[in-house]
């Protein structure tokens, strides 16, 4: 069965940096895009950064500039640098990725459990 898991998140000082990453495993034969999200507490989830599998990336306005996201999709791969975070940018971080299972005509799109990422002093 097709399944995301992100790993990298964690507690980091205002104006640090941190890295996640997002692993999409099964029965795959192609990948459309791979993105974040985050839900910080008490509010939506957000779109923060996604890119597609031409290589073309879109963010988030609060976050460009600061992140960077990146995929490997012949590895099922994704990443999202975050440097000069923010306190406004502690949330749950979730993996998001469209992709087409394997025998079928339909893509589905996937999220992962997510990660927590806390910035404060």
């Amino acid at each position: 069965q097709e399944q995301l898991v992100e790993s990298g998140g964690g507690l980091v000082q205002p104006g640090g940096s941190l890295s996640l990453s997002c692993v999409a495993s099964g029965s795959i034969s192609a990948i459309y895009f791979m993105g974040w999200y985050r839900q910080p507490p008490g509010q939506q989830r957000e779109l923060v950064a996604r890119i597609m599998s031409g290589g073309i990336a879109n963010y988030a306005d609060s976050v460009k500039g600061r992140f960077a996201v990146s995929a490997d999709f012949a590895k099922n791969t994704a990443s999202l640098q975050m440097d000069s975070l923010k306190p406004e940018d502690t949330a749950v971080y979730y993996c998001n990725v469209l992709l087409m299972r394997a025998g079928y005509l339909i893509p589905r799109e996937y999220w992962g459990k997510g990660t927590l990422v806390t910035v404060s002093s």
